[in-house]
């Protein structure tokens, strides 16, 4: 893009009018968001993939106390859900559940927390650009209203180019930003889907109702001689 291009782009931009700034304003928040939350739902901090195989061997070889080790010493949301309940392998089932149920509640409320404010800016935006539509044909009404505009586009031309510049800027900051937003979300919903999964097995382990090694049948002892 040459320093021309730019030059038009600044004075398209500009062309809006102060509205443009809180418009701004919402595209640096919403870019700041998109980017912390893209690190903070990378899918080595929600759950290692190894985590899961090694949960149940540890669970299975070496009891609750060596699996709430392996959870304490792993860093993720999974593995801090998981604890919860491991933590409470002799309790009944009832109080396991709701532990976890406590404990999944608040991990997935903090990794929710700041997609709020993309909801926000993809609400605030588009009425920021409908305001500033609203306010650049008022300002072509008064030009008309003045006599100013009667034959003359070009008197009309400031509040014409506002109204269209801050509604089309409103919408590109809001759809990126609700779109981010549906992207987040989807996965800390298959994030949670994949720790109750895991959990189930957990489950599974800690009330001894896992299936146990194929045997092969003994051969049936020979009948003695008839008497």
């Amino acid at each position: 893009m040459d320093e021309s291009q730019l030059d038009s782009l600044f004075g398209i931009l500009t062309s809006g009018g102060p509205l443009m700034i809180p418009i701004a304003l919402c595209s640096v928040l919403a870019l700041a968001y998109m980017v912390e939350r893209s690190v903070r739902l990378r899918r080595g901090r929600l759950a290692r993939g190894a985590f899961h195989h090694e949960l149940i061997d540890a669970l299975r070889d070496r009891g609750p106390d060596a699996g709430l080790a392996l959870c304490v010493g792993d860093d993720t949301s999974q593995s801090r859900i998981l604890a919860a309940g491991i933590a409470r392998a002799d309790a009944d089932w009832l109080q396991r559940e709701k532990a976890v149920e406590d404990a999944g509640a608040r991990e997935v409320d903090r990794l929710s927390a700041n997609l709020r404010p993309l909801v926000v800016i993809g609400m605030i935006a588009p009425l920021l650009g409908l305001l500033g539509t609203v306010w650049g044909m008022i300002e072509a009404f008064n030009v008309i209203s003045s006599g100013e505009g009667i034959g003359s586009p070009e008197a009309l031309a400031g509040g014409i180019s506002q109204a269209l510049v801050t509604t089309a800027a409103g919408l590109a900051v809001a759809i990126p930003a609700q779109a981010a937003y549906y992207y987040f979300r989807s996965r800390i919903d298959a994030f949670v889907r994949r720790t109750e999964d895991l959990y189930l097995e957990v489950s599974d382990v800690l009330a001894g109702r896992t299936p146990p090694l194929a045997v092969a049948p003994a051969e049936p002892a020979p009948a003695g001689p008839a008497s």
